[in-house]
């Protein structure tokens, strides 16, 4: 009598647990961009919603981060909760942060296991907004093959680049293939031309644009000479479309073939050696070539994952984040995509690394990271990279000089500085 009566109030006890748990699952409108990433943003989210028994609901988001930031702002002004969760660009966490929720209280110290450099990046007014999903920093894809079969080096400096890439241009077209070039980018007016100037100006020793004492620094001869030797590539050694290219448009050109380097971030990796890429196993990489002082620079990058202060539930979006930016989740996306984790222990990971033995060269490029200057100017930066991106894209499109050019940045960004940032 007594384990019958046990047996009933255990197995009373355990319906009235699952009738709870099925009254509190929850549907959370959740971010996936277009492109690549797609499937795999999918098909994480979807395990999350089995092992929590809560529903997603996929909302598709634009692959171009100034789309998609112009996109989250209107989201997070209305404070409408389309969007439980944004994934967010390691420059946006001071320009959304008053609309992100502390993440804090529902860590429970998962954030140390994460770069203490990303996590400082990621706070806001002293609450955390954010948690990393990936790292980033970009490099310098090149052809193997090419270089070899011409007796080439691996370039070490942006000039050394420009003078290979013509010479094996030019000797390529000679033997008939009509559609090689030299060199791609992203030159498109967006924030990945503000990446792609910022390399060449901070490697030329013209700075990063705004220094951290706020004062604009970019109206300088160095920085000049970089975007005009950017802006004598454009029809020479690059495509003249490359003026409309973000990232996909860059990898589409190098991975069908058609380019001897490519500045990208390490995402392209594995898809150009991927089944099916025309330069499967012909590929290296190495750090953004130096300037004339010989310095490297890669603008550090990456994404992270926060939680919006309007949406309806925000323990579950928590608990999502975390899920997206934990180990496991890490893990697989080194492995399959060629994220670049942000937790340590992951680099020393035997299939991590047996996936991506370029991840030994990718610690020098992180080194020599540049970061936007997202921190000094806040909800104004991006103000301010879009002044940047567009007198870098004057440039490329032959309408105006470097020195004219950064002359009328300075003048538009001491408008939008006003009397402090």
């Amino acid at each position: 009598m007594k384990k019958t009566t046990q047996a009933l109030i255990t197995s009373t006890a355990l319906t009235t647990a699952l009738l709870a748990s099925a009254s509190q699952a929850v549907t959370l409108n959740i971010p996936c961009t277009t492109g690549t990433g797609f499937v795999s943003c999918e098909k994480t989210a979807q395990e999350w919603a089995e092992t929590r028994g809560h529903s997603i609901n996929i909302v598709t988001v634009p692959f171009s981060s100034s789309d998609k930031l112009a996109l989250y702002q209107q989201i997070l002004a209305s404070k409408s909760a389309d969007l439980d969760v944004f994934d967010v660009d390691v420059v946006w966490p001071g320009i959304l942060g008053a609309h992100l929720a502390d993440l804090g209280p529902y860590t429970q110290g998962a954030e140390n296991e994460h770069f203490e450099s990303v996590i400082a990046n990621n706070h806001y007014n002293g609450k955390l907004v954010a948690m990393p999903q990936y790292t980033d920093a970009p490099v310098l894809y090149y052809r193997k093959d090419l270089l070899d079969k011409y007796n080439q080096p691996v370039p070490k400096t942006w000039e050394q680049m420009t003078a290979t890439a013509a010479l094996i241009q030019k000797a390529e077209r000679e033997d008939g293939n009509d559609r090689m070039w030299g060199f791609v980018f992203q030159a498109k007016a967006y924030e990945g031309l503000t990446c792609d100037a910022l390399e060449w100006i901070d490697s030329f020793g013209g700075g990063s644009i705004i220094d951290g004492d706020g004062q604009i620094t970019v109206n300088n001869p160095k920085s000049a000479a970089a975007l005009d030797l950017a802006g004598s590539w454009v029809g020479n050694i690059t495509p003249q479309g490359v003026l409309n290219y973000d990232e996909e448009g860059a990898r589409r050109v190098f991975q069908g073939g058609d380019s001897v380097f490519m500045r990208n971030w390490p995402y392209a990796w594995a898809l150009g050696n991927g089944e099916g890429s025309a330069v499967k196993d012909k590929i290296g990489i190495t750090p953004l070539p130096m300037g004339p002082d010989g310095k490297h620079s890669a603008t550090l990058g990456g994404w992270q994952m926060a939680v919006s202060k309007y949406s309806e539930n925000v323990e579950v979006a928590a608990d999502y984040v975390l899920y997206v930016t934990g180990k496991d989740a890490q893990r697989n996306g080194a492995i399959i995509d060629g994220r670049l984790p942000t937790i340590a222990a992951l680099y020393e990971d035997p299939d991590v690394l047996a996936a991506n033995p370029h991840f030994a060269n990718m610690r020098e490029v992180l080194e020599n990271s540049v970061a936007r200057p997202s921190s000094i100017t806040g909800e104004k930066y991006n103000q301010v990279s879009n002044e940047f991106w567009n007198a870098a894209h004057r440039v490329l499109s032959g309408k105006s000089d470097g020195a004219d050019s950064l002359s009328q940045l300075e003048s538009k960004l001491e408008r939008i500085r006003g009397r402090r940032w």
